[in-house]
């Protein structure tokens, strides 16, 4: 039934209009991906055996952490962007400086994902979760921030890789703006592997990749009254060697017109039609370099994991004035 939508989904409606409407290629952006059921499934894949650059990231945080620590110093604040339960993030906070009189900012737009964060850090360090996205919830730590607090800022897991290759670098460029010289940045970012192996990451035998994909025509049907028959499309992972890129799709398996009653509109697919959903960036190790050098920051240092093609690249805040 047709009807006036929450100011919350209204943001989702727009795009997701927008991208089920556009000639071409259909799309729906990875950020709509995290409501509560996507978070804990994006929660499982990181258990799964094929998806290694969690464990990647965990184990370079678990071994490098103090060394991050003492080059960062006496930070007060960190700031996550798209912490989820900040799993991987308790081995770093422990090892911070005056932990005592520091606080731990996680952004992420799950708010089950930020309970469960705080739950588990809070014996660590002060947490103050932001229910937000990663601009406008750094926007708001950074409005509120005191005279001469440091900042560790930390975007780990490679979602850098979920942004378009050629917009990483302004990306990158209005992060900087929010921070200021002596501040440091921690970037995890997955790197280019066999081609095999990394399609494995996304296409478990398991399903829940595939699952965590079409959760998002879930959430369009919970969300926006769409009548999206589930059964009928299917979770395809692809590699593109142009972009460097693993893209997620949502195959139409007929062809079918789907109602959202939310938008008052029916979209059309044909047989085979896909949805592109998302699109995972694998970056190589000097292409991180140049990415510090044209956003504002210097490349401190680089560790890269043994077992899996992942790095954390620590970055000071550059002045720009000097």
């Amino acid at each position: 039934m047709a009807g006036l939508l929450a100011p919350a989904v209204t943001e989702f409606a727009i795009e997701v209009t927008r991208g089920l409407t556009k000639p071409g290629q259909k799309l729906l952006s990875p950020r709509y991906f995290y409501d509560d059921l996507g978070s804990a499934l994006f929660e499982a894949i990181t258990f799964l055996p094929e998806y290694g650059l969690t464990r990647a990231d965990e184990r370079l945080l678990k071994a490098y952490s103090g060394a991050i620590a003492e080059r960062a110093g006496k930070v007060r604040i960190i700031a996550e962007l798209g912490s989820g339960s900040g799993r991987k993030t308790g081995s770093l906070l422990a090892a911070i400086e005056d932990r005592d009189t520091a606080t731990y900012y996680p952004i992420d737009v799950s708010p089950s994902a930020l309970s469960a964060c705080a739950k588990q850090l809070q014996e660590l360090v002060r947490v103050q979760p932001v229910c937000s996205d990663w601009m406008d919830g750094l926007a708001s730590i950074t409005r509120t921030r005191e005279p001469g607090q440091r900042m560790l800022l930390l975007f780990l897991g490679s979602s850098i890789g979920n942004i378009e290759r050629t917009k990483v670098a302004r990306f990158l460029s209005q992060l900087r703006r929010q921070l200021v010289p002596g501040d440091y940045f921690l970037l995890g970012a997955d790197l280019v592997q066999d081609v095999d192996v990394m399609l494995a990451a996304y296409n478990d035998p398991t399903g829940v990749t595939a699952a965590f994909n079409l959760n998002l025509l879930g959430r369009i049907n919970r969300e926006l009254g769409g009548e999206f028959n589930l059964r009928l499309f299917q979770h395809e992972a692809r590699w593109n060697p142009d972009t460097r890129a693993i893209e997620m799709h949502l195959v139409s398996s007929s062809k079918q017109d789907v109602y959202i009653g939310g938008l008052e509109r029916a979209v059309h697919f044909e047989v085979g039609e896909s949805i592109w959903t998302e699109a995972s960036h694998k970056f190589l190790p000097d292409e991180l370099d140049r990415f510090a050098s044209e956003s504002g920051f210097t490349p401190v240092q680089r560790w890269v994991d043994a077992e899996w093609p992942f790095a954390e690249a620590l970055w000071e805040v550059r002045d720009t004035a000097s």
